[in-house]
């Protein structure tokens, strides 16, 4: 079984090729994708954010983030500690028919059941980029 690190390196190459049914394999049947309460993106209705569960939810966003026009995408750092892993990484987005264009540096936060598969994803934004860029 691959380490948490490894696992999250993984699903950044298979999200590099565009390969999504394979990143999907390594979430739990019951992932809940940006669920928390109080985020900001999410009282404004930015798709790309906005609360999912599921592996089917979790399709139903990387649709979304296909439709972002993503121009750059840098994972600049992974670091783990228990059962989750943190990366950092650049994003930018052209404008397109869902966004204005943006660009930020973001985190995302996977945690991982004892089997080895992500049961939660939570993304650490500037939540003003994401709310101005989703004002189409």
């Amino acid at each position: 079984m691959k380490t948490n690190i490894e696992t999250v390196q993984a699903m950044y190459e298979a999200f590099g090729r565009g390969d999504i049914p394979a990143l999907l394999e390594y979430l739990a049947d019951d992932v809940h994708w940006e669920t928390w309460a109080d985020n900001s993106a999410q009282k404004h209705n930015v798709p790309w954010l906005e609360a999912r569960s599921g592996k089917a939810g979790a399709k139903e966003f990387f649709g979304i983030v296909a439709q972002l026009n993503i121009i750059d995408f840098q994972v600049l750092s992974i670091m783990a500690g228990g059962n989750q892993v943190a990366a950092e990484f650049v994003i930018e987005a052209a404008a397109s028919a869902l966004s204005k264009g943006f660009r930020d540096e973001e985190m995302h936060l996977w945690t991982f059941n004892d089997q080895g598969k992500v049961t939660r994803l939570r993304h650490y934004t500037d939540t003003f980029k994401h709310i101005l860029a989703a004002q189409v």
